[in-house]
């Protein structure tokens, strides 16, 4: 009886080891490049350098590869271009991997540019930079399969901060006309999401912080390559951590930061931002849990489709993002354990992931934005009525809250959890 036991417990397959892996590359253009996020205008010389982070994980069943890169948007094409390629030379999916950017305005434009003319007309004048876009690409897929390479046992822990860097941009004037400027009375979303992975030892491999910020602390006047806040804090928080550090962006469709569209970093206070967030990320670090070697991942995809504004046009670089006169929006999701991510390839108003979180089942629910390309602006029905630029150069009619929220919610809900 007892051998029979022994066979049967040795005959149990054994758990699987969590690994995790980052490397960050350096993609610091040496020459003049076309800037993205304002009118059209080129770099005269770099402020801070740029990067891609990688983080690869492996939870003994599948692996997974999350991207933040310090650029401003870029096609979706882009995006499936950049997976056709990742998955040939690593065999990891489209679906387990995630490329995310932290919307500096002062980073160079990648292409093709076939969405630009549809929902930036006027910005992008100039011919595809294709030499820049290709080396963006070839460094990602070389940056990945290195992290994949290098895979050791980790653990990883998850948490939440709190920081006030950020605030609603859609100023109200007295006869209600919504214009790009402050306003501390609107909807913001403060949360820190955050995610640290160890090293077996206990030692800091890696941490991802997930906050909504534009990266717009500088203005289209200030012509030199930056991360602006979003890379200035990251680089603050390597320092001080000895490990890098993946800014995610989140629903910053409608907030700026604090300080915002000045002509250089001195007036905008870009290093205060260490403070009013790189710190925060900091407490909040030491604040999080005993991070585990049990880790369980599960990646999903759900599209959602919602009707096209009229007055806009459609791209035809980008046909399985529409049927008909729909726009077909693919929503990414991770499950972390009992931690819940979400993404888009949106620029997204806040209230809407704040609604998305209150009703999660998952003790914390982030929302990852400008993830695996960009598709414009989606706000709230109540900010189409309002009115501004974020709706009126939105591709999406008031339709798609309803249409986002009552497709996500029930099958964010329906997914399996620990």
């Amino acid at each position: 009886m007892r051998l029979l036991l022994l066979t049967l417990l040795l005959s149990l397959p054994l758990a699987a080891e969590f690994r995790a892996a980052v490397v960050k590359v350096d993609i610091t253009p040496a020459t003049p490049k076309w800037l993205l996020g304002y009118a059209d205008r080129q770099s005269t010389g770099v402020h801070d350098p740029i990067h891609h982070r990688i983080v690869a994980l492996d939870d003994g069943q599948s692996q997974f590869v999350l991207v933040s890169t310090d650029l401003c948007m870029f096609s979706p094409s882009v995006y499936d271009e950049a997976a056709r390629r990742l998955e040939t030379a690593t065999g990891v999916p489209a679906l387990n991997f995630w490329w995310t950017v932290t919307h500096t305005h002062s980073a160079p434009e990648i292409g093709p540019s076939g969405v630009y003319p549809v929902l930036l007309p006027g910005r992008s004048r100039h011919p595809v930079d294709t030499e820049y876009t290709a080396y963006i690409i070839d460094s990602l897929v070389t940056g990945a399969k290195q992290a994949l390479a290098q895979l050791a046992p980790a653990r990883l822990s998850s948490g939440t901060g709190m920081s006030l860097a950020n605030i609603n941009r859609r100023a109200r004037d007295v006869d209600g006309r919504i214009s790009l400027g402050l306003n501390p009375d609107g909807p913001a979303d403060r949360q820190i999401g955050l995610l640290r992975l160890e090293k077996a030892d206990g030692s800091p491999l890696a941490l991802i912080a997930n906050y909504a910020m534009h990266g717009t602390v500088l203005n289209g006047q200030f012509l030199q390559i930056s991360g602006d806040a979003p890379g200035i804090v990251a680089a603050y928080v390597e320092q001080k951590l000895g490990a890098p550090m993946l800014y995610i962006n989140g629903a910053a469709g409608d907030l700026a930061p604090i300080y915002s569209v000045y002509p250089d970093p001195r007036s905008g206070h870009l290093t205060q931002f260490n403070v009013l967030l790189g710190d925060r990320i900091l407490a909040a670090n030491q604040r999080l849990p005993a991070a585990t070697a049990t880790v369980k991942l599960a990646a999903y995809e759900h599209w959602i489709e919602s009707p096209r504004k009229p007055s806009l046009s459609w791209t035809p670089e980008l046909p399985r993002y529409q049927r008909g006169n729909l726009v077909r929006l693919p929503i990414r999701l991770l499950t972390i354990n009992d931690t819940a991510i979400w993404s888009a390839p949106v620029e997204l108003f806040c209230a809407i992931a704040l609604e998305v979180r209150r009703q999660s089942p998952f003790p914390q629910t982030f929302y990852f934005g400008y993830t695996n390309g960009w598709i414009g602006y989606l706000p709230t029905k109540a900010g189409f009525a309002e009115g501004g630029y974020e709706p009126a150069t939105s591709v999406f009619t008031d339709q798609v809250e309803a249409d986002l929220t009552t497709g996500l919610i029930p099958f964010l809900q329906g997914l399996p959890r620990p």
